[in-house]
């Protein structure tokens, strides 16, 4: 079984090191850029979306309302140990709505209720809470009560109301990030040890992915609003 904890400040070393492992295990169920570990990108992307959990997590030092949130699903018999993390965004301007940025479950703890118990804690703070996913995982959300709203680039944004929030979410910018200096250290390892036809053919498959996977949401958005569209 498990124990959740809702956190407004950021959690201790140990527990922030566990969640920060999962982004990277899980990179490829939670990144909104689909990259498989043998395209050369992978590595870096991984580094970036890690970063950028970081950087939430650090943010919850402040005193602003919008920081993120974290809810973590703990082991009973070890509470040191996470089995779960849901990283949200509370809106600005709206006291009943937020942003579900990023969530994991260690996989052999999947399917024990533990990421259902996590969203309920969450809409148990903020009702109105949205998410963007890729289609193949609409189904997954849709049991945990949210539904289908649009198609937003490669994602089907969805949620727990049929309309969207007018609230505003503190979304972390990624742009700085690629310009770090440990961003742009990692892409000139991966380019010294690729080449500059691999890297650019990774890059050329990974714009093919997104164009796929954005052609796969708005499809799947005019199944379920034929009239719409």
């Amino acid at each position: 079984m498990f124990t959740l904890v809702h956190l407004e400040t950021p959690p201790p070393e140990d527990l922030k090191s566990q969640v920060l492992q999962m982004v990277v295990d899980y990179f490829s169920d939670i990144s909104p850029v689909s990259l498989t570990p043998s395209n050369p990108l992978y590595q870096l992307y991984q580094y970036v979306i890690g970063y950028e959990v970081h950087l939430y997590l650090q943010a919850m030092n402040s005193d602003q309302q919008s920081s993120a949130r974290l809810i973590l699903a703990l082991d009973d018999e070890d509470p040191s140990q996470v089995l779960g993390f849901a990283l949200y965004l509370p809106s600005e301007d709206d006291e009943q709505a937020c942003t579900l940025a990023y969530m994991a479950v260690q996989a052999d703890h999947r399917r024990s209720g533990i990421a259902r118990a996590m969203l309920k804690k969450m809409i148990a703070h903020r009702p109105h809470a949205e998410l963007a996913c890729a289609a193949d995982k609409v189904p997954t959300f849709e049991a945990l009560g949210f539904q289908v709203l649009a198609a937003q680039g490669p994602h089907v944004v969805m949620s727990t109301r049929n309309y969207r929030s007018a609230g505003m979410v503190a979304v972390q910018d990624l742009a700085p990030i690629f310009q770090a200096t440990e961003v742009r250290q990692i892409h000139a390892y991966l380019l010294k040890q690729h080449g500059k036809k691999a890297m650019s053919d990774a890059e050329s498959k990974r714009d093919r992915v997104l164009d796929q996977v954005a052609y796969q949401a708005e499809l799947l958005v005019k199944e379920r609003f034929p009239t719409i569209h």
